[in-house]
């Protein structure tokens, strides 16, 4: 059985004092006498007593927690982001409590109901695949609690935002592959309701018309996940035209490396027959071989400059309106699985 913890109210009884003595001698109250404090502690120290923190935080509307919910909690992306998240926070008062959405937009909004119940001082969130009314945050908002959204844009949200310029890092991407010879460039794009699909398909799409290329949908597949898997799905599906691309551009390193696996199964080679590049430059796709050419993010960066925002907002009156909107640039990681720029 677990063992209670002591009260104000145990230690009350026992002495044969009020709770508001008790609680006064604990804290010291200029009114309690000597002898009484001395009591108090005494028996507070031999009963473990530990003061209710969250009731008094409560007390004070204060918890010093903030919530950070995100799709998913093991891949490399946001366990970097919530590393910068929880060095940031490291040298305040603050603590973190971690919800995983698995990219439903219901799981999302019961983490945070639940967590707004506990007074959670403010929220950093990644909106997940399927949210994309913004109705919800801006009922947080409306509420009192500040929330930062990062990653991922959920478009009407009130709330301050951190970015990457995923249109950008698209298109670097796909101009590096349009620049090194290919014309017959693939692409496969996220789910259509998430931000950064629509922004790497749109920076794709531009790169294309730029250099007069058209734009042709067999080549465009949306798959629902970002898992290699997914990849795996996907490139099947485009080995099996008849006119092979001769690169395709993958909206995440997972769905790149699964990609990779059924292109080298089919005894293509890379690049010398089709370039791949991926997206978010994750630690272990420099290993493969050959080793993968993908967007680098500043995700700790992310991390970090929305735990920055996130508590500055909490640090000034809670009506302050004011809205930041971060966008962090990319940069295009050239490897060995696409080809070289030709020599000038």
């Amino acid at each position: 059985m677990k063992k209670k913890l002591a009260t104000l109210s145990d230690i009350a009884r026992q002495l044969n004092i009020s709770v508001s003595t008790v609680s006064r001698a604990l804290h010291d109250h200029p009114a309690i006498n000597i002898k009484t404090k001395k009591k108090v502690r005494l028996l507070a120290e031999k009963l473990n007593y530990q003061p209710n923190l969250l009731a008094l935080n409560l007390l004070n509307r204060k918890t010093n927690t903030i919530g950070v919910v995100v799709p998913e909690i093991t891949s490399y992306f946001f366990s970097s982001v919530i590393n910068g998240i929880q060095d940031f926070v490291n040298d305040t008062n603050y603590q973190l409590i971690i919800g995983q959405s698995e990219e439903s937009c219901e799981k999302e909004k019961n983490i945070l109901q639940a967590l707004a119940k506990v007074r959670v001082d403010g929220f950093l969130i990644s909106p997940t695949s399927e949210t994309v009314k913004p109705d919800y945050y801006n009922g947080l908002i409306k509420s009192g609690i500040p929330l930062v959204l990062f990653d991922r844009d959920c478009v009407g949200a009130k709330a301050d935002k951190v970015l990457v310029d995923d249109y950008d890092g698209a298109f670097q991407a796909v101009e590096y592959l349009i620049k090194t010879g290919c014309r017959r460039i693939a692409h496969i794009t996220g789910p259509s309701d998430l931000s950064i699909s629509n922004h790497r398909l749109n920076g794709y799409l531009d790169a294309l018309k730029k250099y007069d290329l058209p734009k042709q949908e067999h080549r465009i597949i949306e798959v629902e996940g970002f898992s290699p898997e997914y990849g795996v799905k996907a490139a099947k599906k485009i080995l099996e035209s008849p006119d092979l691309p001769d690169a395709i551009f993958a909206i995440n390193d997972g769905i790149a490396i699964g990609a990779m696996y059924v292109i080298k199964e089919a005894g293509i080679k890379i690049p010398d027959q089709i370039s791949v590049v991926g997206f978010d430059d994750e630690p272990h796709s420099s290993y493969f071989i050959p080793p993968l050419t993908s967007v680098w993010q500043p995700v700790y960066d992310m991390g970090m400059l929305s735990a920055r925002i996130l508590l500055n907002k909490l640090s000034r009156h809670r009506q302050d309106k004011s809205l930041r909107f971060e966008l962090l640039k990319p940069e295009l990681i050239i490897r060995k699985s696409s080809l070289n720029l030709p020599r000038e």
